[in-house]
Formats: C-alpha cells, structure tokens, sequence
C-alpha cells in the first residue's frame, strides 16, 4: 500500500504515468491501474484524515481475499528433546511418530523437521556478551594437565599443578606451578598473583573447588572463610561462578587453553628437579605471552593491560595477606581451647562457649561472636598449656602468684622453723605445686595468730616428726606451743663393781 501511496502523490505533484512508473520502479501498467482505482473509489492526494494502508487497501481492493493456507503442525519440541535424552533414540524415529500422529494433516517434511528442532533447541541456552570493566574482575582457575617434577635424591615424581589468573579487561594473564590446589597453595598463588599484577581488581571469580567455596549453590554460594579473609584483606569481593556454567568464566578458559598451548605445550620435553625450577622457565615464557601481539586487536596483553587495567587496579596493603586457617573449638571448663594437642587460654567466662580459632603460621587468635578475645604465640610443643594472667579468675591468678621461691621467703619472714617446715612441705611431694595447697594453709594461720607462735608450733611439730599444716593448726589451737618445756632429767649411774668410774681415767 506505501507503493499505491506514492503513486497517488506524484500524481498529484503533476507528474506523468512514465515518470511516476521510473520513479517508484512500477511498470506503467500497473500506475495506470493504480489510478484508476484511485478514480473508481473518489481517492485523491492526500488522503483522507485517518486513513492508514489497510483501509486504503480495503476500499481500493474490495474483492480480493487471502485465501487460506493451513500450516503444517508444529511438533512438540519439548517432548521430543526429552525422548532424546533415552539411549539409542534418533530424530528419524521421532519424526516417522509425528507424521503417523498427524492423521492426514500437513506435517513438516524431515528435514525441516530437523531444522526446526535444532533452532528451538539453540533457544534453549543464551550466550550473554559480557562486559569486563578496566580493574574490574580477576578470573581464576587450574589447568587440567599437570608438569612432572621428579626429586633429584629419590627419583620420585610427584605432579605440579598449574594455577592461572586472568584479568577481565586486558585478558592479561599470570600462571605458577603448585604442588597441589588445597587451601594454602591456592592463596599462596593469589598472593603472588596479586603482588605481579601490583594492584588489587573488584571482584575474585575462581570456580567451585573446595578451596574456594565451601558450599556451591546458584544464588547463595558459601565462601571458604579463609579466602573470605584474603577477599578482605586486598579489599575484593569474592563472586564465584555458576555450577555447570563455563561461559562464566569464559576469560579464564581461554586463558587456561592459551596457557596449555603457549606454556606447558613448549615445556613437555624438559625435565624439572624442583618447583621453583619450573616456575622460573613458566615465568619467562608467560612474559613472551603477556607480550605476543593480538591476531585481530592492536597492541598485546600487555600494553593493553598498562593502558587499562594498572590504572584502575587498587592498590596493594603495606602487607601481604598471611595465610590462616578457620577451626570450630568449644571451650573446655578450665577455659582453654585445644588446637592440635596444645591448649590455649580464654577468658574464664567462656568456658563452656563455641569459638572461633584463626590460626596462622605463628599464632592463634580466638574470637567469639565475630569479637577477638585472646591472641597467642603457637606453641610447638604438644600438650603445653598456654595461659594468660588476665584470662583467670582472681583466685586462680592468686594461686598462680605462688612459686616455691616465694613460699619460702615468706615462711622465712616468720621465722626458721616455718621456713622448714615449708620446705618439707614442697620437698615430700612428687610436685611443688601439690604442696602448695598445705603451704597457703599455713598462710592462713598467719592471720590468726602471731608470727612468734607461728613459728613456735612450727618447731614443735618438727620436733615430733609431723610438719603438716593440720599439726601446727592443732599445736596453735591447744596452745601447746605455749608450754616451756622442762629440761630433760638426767639418770644417775647404778652403784656397781664392774662399773668404772670417771676415776679409773686419771
């Protein structure tokens, strides 16, 4: 109808049939009829207000009609890509039942029954372009293969494995040798991943291994807590991708196939002795890759990376992370916490609580409700106890104050005889601290009594043989070290001839 339109136009502007049939590529047949149509209805240019080109074609054309065309029925794709999925179905067999199911209709021949198919199941999955921002997103992941690594002593092989690193914008790309991908190695490779881009992006994307998420999950993935830390510690976020979904991480797959290609590809007839041996050869050939100009972009991964990415990286804390682990304790009842069989103190009020150990190389910190409540040195030594003074009950932290040493000045003070009486207390124990608990009794004593008296039931119960504190506490309160004791008698000698007397010696 826009053809019929212009023809009615150029009509009016006074052009002639010809002009009009080479300027609308008509033939002058079909003008003519144009306008007598035009005539036979009482049309001229320009239309009537409110008329559009199905009403122009309506009052033009009564008489014509569009004659009915049935199509052919359209399979039930869904049904048909689940009879797919059964071992040994073909799409010949499908469509032979969707043709004898029609009965007579008009069905689709079979090979527009495949392209039909094959178009519905395309839609099914969407390949979203995706926009990487300079500094943005840092792509992690391993390589599948693995470079041998024999030991030159014992001749064992043991397998690298292959930590890549790419960034969003620049695809530029950082690549080291481990020996496995558990949690220390895997932010040991971040570290110095981070430290060889010299700036920390938004956004860490590794996958699903263990050391990276806890719990995998599609809206709500759980973050290993020691990769959350390192997250904090750069000022990133960790987004980890989809399950199943590689397009997520289309960067790093790329990037762990140029990395198989351009690396590992070049180094299979080398043989290593030691992993820093391998990542010095990794290292030089990752430079020449970084380096390698683009196939169908100006410039390479690196002058990309120094034109977009540096600028916008965040820049590196004065510290690198340090690694640490995360450990559920409950707190025991003499408020310390266990950590591979050595024993760390809390406060007392904690005891009985669920804590959180974050353990590093050199120490332990220990937080309760996201609050840190004590920080130790490790100890090295199984089964040792590490005890601060402030984590103790005031009469735990008096108990402590007590040494031998200081037990025996103070008995001392009193006198000698509290002195040894102290001393056979700490000595008849197979531990000093055992005698402790009969020394602070004696203590006691000094409150209720003189220091003279104290030290008189003292020598009065070293002299029977019993220096125990329930024995100066008994002489004390019978008042028996009170009672002057008289002079032992002296036995005179029998009157006897066989007896000499001090005479015979003159």
């Amino acid at each position: 109808m826009k053809a019929i339109q212009e023809v009615l136009r150029l009509h009016a502007a006074g052009l002639s049939q010809r002009q009009i049939s080479q300027a609308c590529r008509l033939s002058k047949g079909a003008v003519g009829k144009y306008l007598q149509k035009a005539e036979q209805a009482g049309l001229s240019w320009p239309l009537p207000e409110g008329m559009d080109a199905a009403g122009l074609e309506a009052l033009l054309f009564p008489a014509r009609r569009t004659a009915p065309v049935t199509a052919p029925v359209m399979p039930d794709f869904a049904a048909i890509h689940t009879e797919m999925r059964r071992k040994g179905m073909t799409l010949q067999l499908l469509w032979e039942e969707y043709v004898a199911a029609q009965s007579g209709r008009r069905v689709y021949q079979y090979s527009q029954f495949c392209t039909h198919y094959r178009a519905w199941k395309d839609r099914l999955k969407r390949s979203m372009r995706q926009h990487h921002g300079a500094g943005e997103k840092l792509f992690i992941d391993y390589v599948g293969p693995t470079v041998p690594v024999m030991d030159p002593g014992t001749g064992e092989i043991r397998q690298a494995q292959i930590f890549v690193a790419v960034l969003g914008a620049s695809s530029y790309t950082y690549c080291e040798a481990t020996w496995s991908q558990n949690l220390s190695d895997f932010l040991g490779a971040h570290v110095r991943a981070l430290r060889y881009l010299g700036g920390a992006p938004v956004l860490l994307v590794p996958d699903n291994l263990k050391a990276a998420v806890t719990k995998a999950s599609r809206y709500e993935p759980e973050i290993n807590r020691s990769y959350q830390d390192l997250a904090t510690h750069y000022g990133a976020v960790v987004l980890p991708t989809r399950p199943y979904k590689p397009k997520d991480k289309a960067k790093v797959e790329v990037g762990v196939q140029v990395v198989e290609r351009w690396i590992l590809a070049r180094l299979r007839h080398f043989q290593f002795f030691s992993l820093p041996e391998l990542n010095r050869e990794i290292r030089r050939l990752l430079e020449d890759l970084n380096q390698r100009p683009f196939k169908r972009l100006p410039g390479s991964r690196k002058s990309t990376f120094e034109a977009l990415d540096r600028p916008a990286l965040q820049p590196l804390p004065a510290q690198d992370y340090v690694f640490a682990v995360w450990k559920s304790a409950k707190v025991s009842i003499d408020y310390h916490v266990e950590y591979q069989g050595r024993f760390y103190s809390v406060p007392y009020r904690l005891a009985g609580e669920r804590v959180d150990l974050r353990v590093s190389a050199r120490t332990v910190e220990i937080f309760h409700q996201q609050q840190r409540v004590a920080s130790h040195l490790r100890e090295e030594n199984q089964g040792r106890y590490t005890t601060l003074t402030e984590h103790m009950p005031k009469a735990h932290q008096r108990h402590r104050e007590w040494t031998p040493g200081r037990l025996l000045n103070w008995a001392l003070s009193i006198g000698p005889a509290t002195r040894d009486v102290v001393r056979w207390q700490l000595e008849s124990k197979p531990h000093p601290e055992q005698g402790y608990r009969s020394c602070l009794g004696l203590l006691s004593l000094s409150r209720s009594y003189e220091k003279t008296r104290l030290n008189a039931a003292c020598l009065r119960a070293l002299k029977v043989g019993s220096p125990s504190t329930r024995s100066v506490k008994s002489i004390l309160q019978q008042g028996l070290d009170q009672v002057q004791e008289s002079p032992p008698k002296t036995a005179s000698l029998p009157e006897h001839d066989n007896i000499r007397g001090p005479r015979y010696y003159h």
